[in-house]
Parts: structure tokens; C-alpha cells; sequence
């Protein structure tokens, strides 16, 4: 009996075809395709908490926040779309300062990213924690603020890029907790952020 035949790989440039036409949302490694989980209630809720309390903060500002609609390139940026080389996401919360800058003319994957707020779910935590965190560090040079928003309690992680490249870590937790962004001079009051949540009691022995 043979071996399977490899699924072959699709090309940025006919993901991003395929992408624009399809009513569901794809990540796209490296030349392979995966849908996107529906997401919770209470990730929906947290994710639109933080969305208000930072497009609030940011009125009147050169920094705009966009949503989980909105593709961010994490790659080589390269003359063919004919590659397999790249990471298409799509952030719960991504902030752009100055003019978005966008990988072609359709203008919907952007290229220069401030900070990314991801609310963390079962199925993604560890790629969110990993590889994902990974890209962002190597191929986005403008992102300063990388924040992990967790669910089952009031926490978030937050990593900040120092002026020498590497990245400092703090873990905010309770919900009188507050988050400062310097890079888009905004802070997050987790009080705001998990607003309307309710979480699973304490264990007890």
C-alpha cells in the first residue's frame, strides 16, 4: 500500500484570493490553510471590553485599534505572491500608529502593528504562547506590546519590546489590576476588561 500524497501547499498570493471570498476567516503557515474556531461568549465579551476601553483612549490620537477581522502579515515581505513563506493572522485586537501601512492594494492585511491584544482560548493558548508569539517577535519590528488576555480568571500577560530588542514580561492579575501600554498610551483596567464575566469557583480541598 502507497504512502498518502502530501497535501500540496497554497501560495500566498491564491490564500489571499481564496480569503477575500470566503465569508469564514483562515490562518495561513506556511502554505497551509487552517480554519478558525468560533469563539466563546465570554471571549466575545472580553475581546469587545478591551476593544471599547483602548478605541476610547486612542480618540483624537495618531493610534487607531482595529478588530479580529482585520489580517496582520507576519513574514518576509516579498516581490511574488507566488511564496509559501508567511503567517496571515488575524489579532482579537490589533493597534496601528501612523498611517496603516498594507501588504497590497486591497488594503486589508496590515504590515506595521503597535501592539496585539490576543484573549487566550483552550484550543489556541499554546500557539498563541508559541509559534504565533514567535512570528511576531521576528518579523514585525514595529510591534512594542504583546498582551495575552486569559478567560478562566482575571489576568493578563504582557510583553513589552526594550529599545535593545529584547522583551520584558509582567503578569497583572485580579481584577483591581491596571495594564499600562506605553507604546500607544493607554492603560487597561481589568475591571473593564472582565466586565459582565463570571468565573468558575475556587476548588476547595
Amino acid at each position: 500500500m502507497g504512502l498518502p500524497k502530501a497535501k500540496p501547499k497554497v501560495t500566498i498570493d491564491e490564500y489571499l484570493v481564496s480569503e477575500r471570498a470566503s465569508a469564514d476567516r483562515h490562518i495561513y503557515i506556511d502554505g497551509e490553510v487552517f480554519a478558525m474556531a468560533g469563539e466563546s461568549g465570554e471571549h466575545g465579551d472580553i475581546s469587545s471590553n478591551a476593544l471599547v476601553s483602548i478605541g476610547s483612549q486612542l480618540r483624537g490620537k495618531e493610534c487607531r485599534a482595529r478588530t479580529k477581522d482585520t489580517k496582520v502579515l507576519s513574514g518576509p515581505i516579498l516581490s511574488s505572491g507566488q511564496t509559501t513563506r508567511g503567517f496571515f493572522s488575524y489579532p482579537d485586537i490589533v493597534v496601528i500608529c501612523g498611517e496603516p501601512e498594507y501588504h497590497d492594494l486591497e488594503k486589508d492585511v496590515v504590515l506595521n502593528r503597535t501592539a496585539i491584544i490576543e484573549v487566550l482560548s483552550p484550543s489556541t493558548e499554546a500557539f498563541d504562547r508559541g509559534e504565533k508569539f514567535t512570528r511576531y517577535q521576528q518579523w514585525n519590528s514595529t510591534l512594542r506590546d504583546y498582551l495575552l488576555v486569559l478567560q478562566n480568571q482575571p489576568q493578563i500577560e504582557h510583553y513589552s519590546r526594550k529599545a535593545d530588542g529584547t522583551w520584558l514580561y509582567k503578569r497583572h492579575a485580579g481584577v483591581d489590576a491596571i495594564v499600562k501600554i506605553d507604546s500607544i498610551g493607554c492603560v487597561l483596567k481589568l475591571a473593564d476588561v472582565y466586565e459582565r464575566i463570571e468565573f468558575p469557583p475556587e476548588p476547595t480541598d
